[in-house]
């Protein structure tokens, strides 16, 4: 699958071993890296398996989400914007083969 960021600081964060472990601790740095590798080798969205994969609901309903470590969870959109909607008005995310990473940490703080 195709990942891109939302922002430089989600890149550096995402590519940068030392940013990682500076912001997420040695293990959730780890695990970042392990859901990366998992979005990577996924041909879809539906695909992934591993951190508990779920779409978010009400207004971040074109979210979807995988845990990390604690309350952590990488958060990503799909691209491009006009991603396949079901009739539900919902995203079909067995057909999203490309992301853009929006947020790592605890969005329930």
């Amino acid at each position: 699958m195709t990942i891109v960021f939302a922002n430089n600081k989600l890149r550096r964060l995402c590519e940068q071993r030392g940013a990682a472990e500076r912001t997420l601790g040695k293990a959730g740095a780890q695990k970042l890296r392990t859901r990366l590798a998992e979005l990577r080798a996924a041909q879809n969205v539906s695909e992934l398996i591993a951190g508990s994969p779920h779409p978010l609901r009400g207004e971040y309903s074109d979210l979807f989400a995988l845990r990390l470590d604690g309350g952590r969870r990488i958060v990503f959109s799909a691209l491009p914007q006009d991603a396949p909607w079901m009739e539900i008005r919902s995203i079909d995310w067995s057909r999203v083969n490309a992301v853009q990473i929006v947020f790592i940490g605890d969005y329930h703080d």
